[in-house]
């Protein structure tokens, strides 16, 4: 009688600081990887978010930890306390001990060492973990198509000499046709026999949701997106004749929420969250938002029209780089943050209404299935 062949395992790490999109990236892959019958345990050391990792993975929660502020300086706790050594040491010993329960043959880390130095103190010790074994597990990066442009002299340096050490793949979850790698990090040539792109991850083609709106507005994870939904809000008093849903994002504080709850016009209605997000947008005839890696994965699927306006908070340059090159491929139209009033965006919203859609080239969606696909190959390499 034949033995099935036990399914990889896969140890997937995600920090999530801010907002949630690495996370919601990071559920998006691991549940491509459950469908190509990897058995995948995901790590997260975030706030809780309803509905990711998803209920097909073993999940481990690390005690929570945040960024201090939007510019991303310092972490602490869920009671907003900053972290100390000894909070640190807990999350270390627990991460170790997940690893050593789990025996992966594949450890995905998301972000680091391009991203998340702040939790370098768990991180580190996971990869001279992996370094000293016998048999060591296959240890990939995961990563966004565009990187937070770095000004600290030698980070760059250190980020490659990681990546040499310790990792056998970066993947890159983007269309090279759009953005490359070493647009946003010119070191990328060094570590090029590494760099394998996956295509944007996308969430498959969605059907329309139960209710329908003209214009749906979302925050992202909400913890910077009060502008947004203030000016959303006041705009939707003038136009009266569409219908708008606002969505604040689970991490908007409750006493916000509540203001705004308490001053909607009649023809908005105001979410924290929506699971069918997508079919949201795939029933609406404009989607504003912020200009995240998987709101604008969830608006290329849709093929709605869309008006970004990205967050720069703190130097911040990722979501800038991206909404630029949206617009200028004619999927997109751009308002800067610092331009964002009721009056810039109501003018913005009848614009692009008054305005046929545009036809624009296609990008590759199926970056979360061919991550799984290229996590299999490598598997074979080694066997």
């Amino acid at each position: 009688m034949a033995h099935e062949t036990p399914s990889p395992r896969v140890f997937f790490y995600v920090q999530h600081l801010l907002g949630i999109g690495h996370l919601a990236r990071a559920s998006r892959i691991a549940d491509a990887l459950v469908e190509d019958h990897f058995e995948v345990t995901v790590v997260t050391g975030g706030s809780p978010v309803p509905g990711f990792p998803g209920t097909r993975v073993k999940h481990l929660e690390l005690p929570a930890v945040l960024s201090g502020d939007a510019g991303f300086r310092g972490l602490v706790d869920e009671a907003g306390k900053p972290v100390d050594a000894a909070f640190e040491a807990r999350r270390r010993d627990m991460l170790l001990g997940a690893f050593q329960g789990c025996d992966p043959n594949i450890v995905i880390i998301e972000a680091f060492p391009f991203g998340r130095r702040q939790v370098r103190f768990e991180l580190l010790p996971l990869l001279a973990q992996m370094r000293a074994m016998e048999r060591r597990p296959r240890v990939v990066t995961s990563l966004r198509d565009i990187l937070q442009e770095r000004t600290k002299p030698g980070r760059d340096e250190e980020t490659v000499a990681l990546v040499k050490e310790h990792f056998d793949r970066v993947l890159v979850h983007g269309d090279p046709a759009f953005a490359r790698l070493e647009e946003t990090f010119p070191l990328a040539t060094e570590i090029a026999d590494k760099i394998t792109y996956t295509g944007l991850v996308a969430p498959s083609l969605a059907p329309p949701a139960g209710d329908t709106f003209d214009i749906v507005v979302s925050a992202g994870g909400g913890a910077v997106g009060m502008d947004l939904v203030r000016a959303a809000r006041d705009a939707a008093q003038n136009l009266q004749h569409l219908r708008w849903c606002v969505i604040t994002g689970p991490n908007l504080p409750q006493a916000d929420f509540d203001i705004l709850a308490s001053q909607v016009p009649k023809n908005l209605r105001l979410f924290r969250f929506r699971r069918d997000f997508a079919g949201l947008l795939s029933g609406c005839r404009l989607s504003i938002s912020q200009a995240g890696y998987n709101t604008v994965c969830d608006i290329l699927q849709a093929g709605c029209r869309s008006l970004l306006i990205p967050f720069m908070a703190g130097g911040e340059t990722e979501q800038s780089v991206r909404a630029e090159r949206l617009e200028r491929l004619g999927l997109a139209h751009v308002l800067p943050e610092s331009d964002l009033t009721p009056s810039r965006l109501q003018v913005m919203v009848e614009k692009i209404l008054a305005r046929p859609p545009t036809v624009a080239p296609p990008l590759d969606l199926d970056g979360a299935r061919r991550t799984a696909e290229i996590l299999r190959s490598l598997l074979h390499e080694t066997a």
